[in-house]
């Protein structure tokens, strides 16, 4: 861990790649094999950690990125001379499964069941006795009025939640000329810095927001867009996506058409889905490096759901003869 964070200062990795893989080096790989001996580690152990991972229902994707952080341990004991070679590991065979994105009627669902939640407790308030604790004070168990507006936000910004927390007015520009959007110049995640440029109803969302912001204190430069309140970002993220699982169960959305549990990730997911469908001859490198990915995942999650049928307009679409 101490070489990894060599690389965080490197600016090789991000910090939050880091703190995964210390995460689940506790959580499961410690706890299995943090007793045995480094030079007799062998592919059965390897095996052994599949099989604990399969049985706690970890998906191939995940498991591969388990294999992937021991490998690294085994090698850097390589490295050290711990180890004089590392053993044969075995293969899985990963099952790329996209997101459930949501449809545009769905999307209209959820922004509408969020309007009417707002204001109204949270039934978990029904169930607890008086003093006893919940992971969320009690004062916040309350649907907030930003709900509506972090999902329409989503949806037309093309962010990825773990932007949400870190995102501040200052990052924020809003742009009028031929095109009115915003320029989001948001902190470097997953190693893409680059500007996202927004679609043209955020401008509103924003706009509505920063108005709602200035009336409570919270529209300043370095004050968080959604949030405010709660300095402490990872429990801002988690108390926004314990409300849109909320919004979910009302609305009968928990589970997408896969039967994918969704989160607020599938929002982005539907934004970039969206561009694909609507948007008028754009190309995946634009809307892959807007949404700050690359093209082959733009191929691999998210326009692999499309169907021809849904552009059957464009596959039949003719070319005008030159006169």
């Amino acid at each position: 861990m101490k070489a990894e964070a060599a690389r965080v200062q490197r600016g090789e990795i991000g910090r939050p790649t880091w703190q995964v893989m210390g995460n689940r080096l506790r959580a499961h790989i410690v706890p299995l094999l943090g007793d045995l001996p480094a030079q007799s580690i062998a592919t059965s152990d390897v095996q052994r950690l599949i099989d604990h991972l399969g049985e706690q229902g970890f998906t191939s994707t995940t498991i591969a990125q388990y294999l992937v952080l021991l490998r690294k341990v085994v090698m850097h004991g390589v490295h050290t001379g711990v180890l004089r070679e590392a053993p044969p590991f075995p293969k899985v065979k990963v099952r790329s499964q996209p997101r459930g994105s949501f449809s545009v009627s769905e999307y209209r669902t959820i922004v509408a069941t969020a309007r009417s939640l707002r204001g109204h407790s949270h039934p978990v308030l029904d169930t607890l006795n008086s003093g006893e604790r919940f992971w969320i004070a009690r004062e916040l168990l309350v649907m907030p009025e930003e709900l509506p507006w972090l999902i329409r936000w989503m949806v037309n910004t093309f962010v990825r939640p773990s932007d949400i927390k870190l995102m501040k007015h200052k990052h924020i520009e809003v742009v009028r000329g031929k095109h009115v959007y915003l320029r989001m110049n948001l902190p470097e995640t997953k190693r893409h810095s680059q500007p996202i440029v927004s679609l043209r109803p955020a401008v509103r969302v924003y706009e509505c927001l920063l108005a709602h912001r200035g009336e409570h204190g919270h529209g300043g430069a370095e004050d968080y867009i959604f949030m405010p309140h709660l300095k402490n970002r990872e429990h801002a993220l988690a108390v926004l996506n314990f409300f849109f699982h909320w919004v979910l169960e009302k609305a009968g959305l928990e589970k997408g058409p896969l039967g994918q549990s969704r989160t607020l990730y599938c929002l982005r997911h539907t934004a970039i889905t969206l561009r694909l469908l609507y948007g008028q001859g754009i190309d995946m490198l634009t809307l892959a490096r807007n949404a700050r990915t690359s093209v082959n995942m733009v191929e691999r999650f998210y326009a692999s759901v499309l169907s021809g049928e849904m552009n059957v307009g464009l596959l039949q679409s003719r070319r005008s003869r030159v006169s």
